[in-house]
């Protein structure tokens, strides 16, 4: 077992550097690194380990203490696999105009998301999270400052570039800044050990902080005390906050950027689904961004170079942002021509007969069954019940209706464990088409009375007749801000544009 690891942490780092065979020009080798093949998808995976790992060693963080945190989404998700391994509470705060993948991503590793204004920018949960950790004496991560952040940078991402590049000369190096932890910590040891490579700082060409050559103004912690006056809302999540972070000025400081290289949004979408569609390569608008400013490079610099990317993230994070503001749900023309060209199978034809059996024709269900309907339905404690599948997609449109209404209820899943031994689950199934005249799941029943399945249920919802039946056996229900209970509904169920003939 001598490649097992003993945790995620340890899965951590030695990310592939892959070659770009179609989209760089010609003369010219471009390559990326790819952060996305971290655990939990991107370059802060390292970061976060790097900063607990030290506050453990210094003792600034105490076992089962609270761990805060601002962040646009990347090194809270690290955070939080992190925190999840070793133990520690993870709350952190995070501006709302960030995407909802990541929220989602952090809460789901267990940690708490606590959202703020996007009109205060990244300064105010950068503020919020200071507040919280004085108020409740949590650790606080500090990205921004923290040389935990580019120590790991050092030992990690910069030895592996070199050791990529250890028998050919690497002529450029290409990155963004977040936190400015990746930058100082690849950037000084490239400067020590292949000073001919070229650092190549990129940034949105809307909010040049480091191009406007505007100083930030620091704190004595090395906080950001305000705004940078330069700073424009961009595209690209994770890169360049509404500040110089101290980190990413130090890199400024100490002269190691060769040169800085704007990037319009635009730009950063285009490259990120080129990569897409020419390499196979998935990776977000950040990502997009370091390799669109790379391919800028690319076209100035001599015949023979040799180019690095880093590509921070995957493109999984970014579904409800504008990188996939063009990619629909539904089949588009194409595809629904596609769909038409063969017979069976097509939403726009009337469905075959099915071979299973309907309520008429079943075979006659046990009394056992019958009588566990029965049984179920008579329960007083819990009026709500519904016969269901548990992977069914429609069980799980009324579950999310329930849910968002407060309505409680009793899930009867014909696929459980109990229901699979002896083929129990069909025979209750054949009960209850017995009792309603449907042969399909879910079925819903309210004191006894049949629903429907879940267009019905929703229907009924929609309409109000549920709510009454509801209210006639004292449960309450809790409508308001459900504008149309079929939302619930899969996105496939909904109505298309017929496909042509």
């Amino acid at each position: 077992m001598k490649d097992t690891h003993q945790s995620i942490l340890g899965t951590i780092g030695n990310t592939p550097i892959v070659r770009i065979n179609k989209l760089a020009p010609e003369g010219v080798e471009v390559f990326v690194k790819l952060e996305a093949f971290n655990p939990m998808g991107s370059v802060k995976d390292r970061l976060a380990l790097g900063i607990i790992e030290a506050a453990e060693r210094d003792g600034s963080l105490k076992p089962g203490q609270t761990v805060i945190e601002a962040t646009s989404g990347n090194t809270g998700i690290g955070l939080a696999m992190v925190c999840a391994a070793k133990g520690y509470p993870l709350v952190v705060t995070m501006a709302e105009s960030f995407s909802v993948e990541r929220r989602k991503l952090m809460r789901f590793l267990g940690a708490r998301v606590i959202l703020t204004p996007a009109s205060e920018k990244g300064s105010g949960m950068l503020a919020k999270a200071r507040e919280l950790a004085e108020q409740h004496g949590w650790f606080l991560a500090r990205q921004f400052e923290n040389e935990a952040g580019p120590d790991i940078h050092s030992r990690t991402t910069a030895r592996e570039i070199l050791e990529e590049f250890a028998d050919v000369p690497l002529d450029y190096w290409v990155s963004g800044f977040g936190t400015g932890g990746t930058m100082k910590g690849v950037a000084r040891v490239l400067k020590a050990e292949s000073p001919a490579t070229r650092i190549i700082a990129a940034e949105p060409d809307n909010s040049p902080l480091l191009g406007s050559g505007i100083a930030q103004v620091f704190a004595e912690d090395g906080s950001p005390a305000a705004s940078h006056p330069a700073f424009r809302p961009h595209l690209m999540q994770g890169w360049t906050p509404d500040f110089i972070p101290r980190l990413a000025a130090d890199v400024v400081a100490a002269g190691h950027i060769d040169e800085i290289q704007p990037v319009q949004g635009d730009a950063a979408l285009e490259a990120a689904r080129a990569l897409a569609r020419h390499e196979g390569i998935l990776c977000g608008t950040s990502g997009g961004a370091t390799f669109a400013a790379a391919l800028e490079v690319a076209r100035r610099a001599p015949k023979g170079s040799r180019i690095l990317a880093m590509l921070p993230d995957t493109g999984e994070r970014y579904l409800s942002t504008p990188l996939f503001a063009d990619i629909g749900e539904a089949m588009n023309e194409e595809e629904s021509a596609i769909a038409a060209s063969t017979r069976r199978f097509r939403f726009d034809a009337a469905a075959a007969p099915a071979p299973a059996a309907t309520a008429a024709s079943a075979p006659d269900p046990s009394v056992k069954a019958i009588d566990h309907v029965a049984e179920v339905l008579a329960e007083r404690n819990q009026p709500v019940v519904m016969f269901a599948l548990e992977w069914c997609e429609f069980s799980w449109s009324v579950r999310k209706l329930f849910a968002a209404a407060g309505i409680p209820y009793r899930s009867v899943d014909l696929d459980a464990p109990d229901y699979r031994e002896n083929d129990w689950g069909g025979e209750v199934r054949r009960a209850l088409a017995r009792r309603t005249g449907a042969a399909t799941i879910p079925q819903i029943f309210v004191a006894g009375d049949y629903i429907g399945g879940a267009s019905e249920t929703l229907d009924a919802f929609d309409s109000g007749a549920l709510q009454k039946r509801l209210t006639a056996a004292g449960i309450p229900v809790r409508d308001a801000g459900i504008p149309s209970a079929r939302r619930f509904l899969p996105g496939w169920v909904h109505p298309r544009k017929p496909a042509a003939a």
